[in-house]
């Protein structure tokens, strides 16, 4: 569990306040993490739009990191699931216990039941126990044993995975990636920002002790249900609504496009644009929050044909053909 004790939480009373908390947080979070600022805004989009976020990049880039400083900003409490071959799907959802002095069996919460989880490498476990969160989060709820019990709200879950090293892991399915609201990609720091690492590290920054690194909880779970409030309630209008799903039916009918995105993809990146518009003050999303997010929400959304595959076509490229192609309201 995060230990919440690090800082006072606000109580923001408006909208412009609740806003400057959330800014706050990723302010928190750069204590510790450096030249990531655009992670830790796609981490706050999602939650904002009560959504998770699938983070990938190559060993050594802070994902773990990332997710323990935020949800220590967030004073919520996180636990992380190490995902191995052998984990089994009672593992991660809480499973039946036979309690000998009662002689009855018990529910023994899993790790599931959390504010922010932690999915580290989650394409190393079989489909199997990769199922196990689709109910938890799609429906923000474990059923077992004919018993359905709620989660923790908020609810975000954080997944990271390789993407160069294939030996050992499990693709994840389609139903699977669906899930998940945004896929950021992690990316190596730049040169000034890792000499920012290095200099941090020589001066005994150790990322596995954060209360070192001055991290405060600058929010409570109300103030983050509130901001979530306030994000779902942006205005949108009819053309924008238009301009959504004429992208969505471009990238089903491009010709290096097996399976475009579906109408819940085109949901997700109206909610995502939604809460960049209140983050930075819009009272109504534009079409320039919706091409800002059509990468980070559909680039995991889309298969691509095989022959497109094999001549190195990139889902990023297809997308950016399709904001360029596709007639802009004005």
């Amino acid at each position: 569990m995060t230990d919440t004790t690090a800082g006072t939480p606000t109580a923001p009373a408006d909208d412009a306040a609740l806003r400057e908390a959330m800014h706050r947080v990723r302010l928190e979070v750069g204590k510790a993490v450096v030249g990531q600022d655009g992670t830790i805004t796609g981490l706050l989009i999602a939650l904002l739009s009560r959504g998770h976020v699938l983070l990938e990049g190559v060993p050594g880039v802070a994902k773990t990191l990332l997710v323990r400083s935020f949800s220590r900003a967030l004073g919520l409490d996180t636990r992380r699931i190490q995902f191995t071959p052998d984990l089994m799907p009672g593992d991660v959802s809480g499973s039946l216990v036979y309690d000998a002095r009662t002689g009855e069996f018990e529910f023994r919460a899993g790790p599931v039941f959390t504010h922010v989880l932690l999915a580290d490498e989650i394409n190393r476990t079989p489909p199997k126990t990769q199922s196990a969160l689709l109910e938890a989060m799609e429906e923000r709820q474990v059923s077992s044993d004919g018993v359905t019990r709620p989660l923790p709200d908020p609810f975000l879950v954080a997944a990271t995975q390789n993407p160069v090293e294939h030996e050992g892991t499990y693709t994840l399915p389609e139903a699977q990636l669906d899930r998940f609201l945004l896929k950021l990609t992690v990316d190596l720091p730049g040169r000034d920002a890792e000499v920012d690492v290095l200099r941090r590290h020589a001066g005994g920054f150790d990322p596995r002790r954060l209360d070192a690194a001055g991290i405060a909880a600058v929010v409570s779970a109300d103030d983050i249900l509130a901001a979530q409030r306030a994000a779902a309630a942006v205005a949108v209008t009819d053309d924008v609504l238009g301009y959504v799903v004429d992208l969505a039916r471009a990238t089903r009918q491009s010709p290096s496009v097996q399976l475009g995105v579906s109408p819940r993809a085109s949901t997700g990146l109206l909610a995502a644009a939604k809460a960049w518009a209140w983050l930075g003050g819009y009272p109504a999303i534009t079409p320039d929050h919706v091409q800002t997010m059509v990468v980070p929400a559909w680039r995991h959304r889309i298969r691509l044909r095989p022959e497109a595959e094999i001549e190195g076509v990139s889902v990023d490229a297809i997308l950016t053909s399709v904001l360029q192609q596709t007639r802009v309201p004005l």
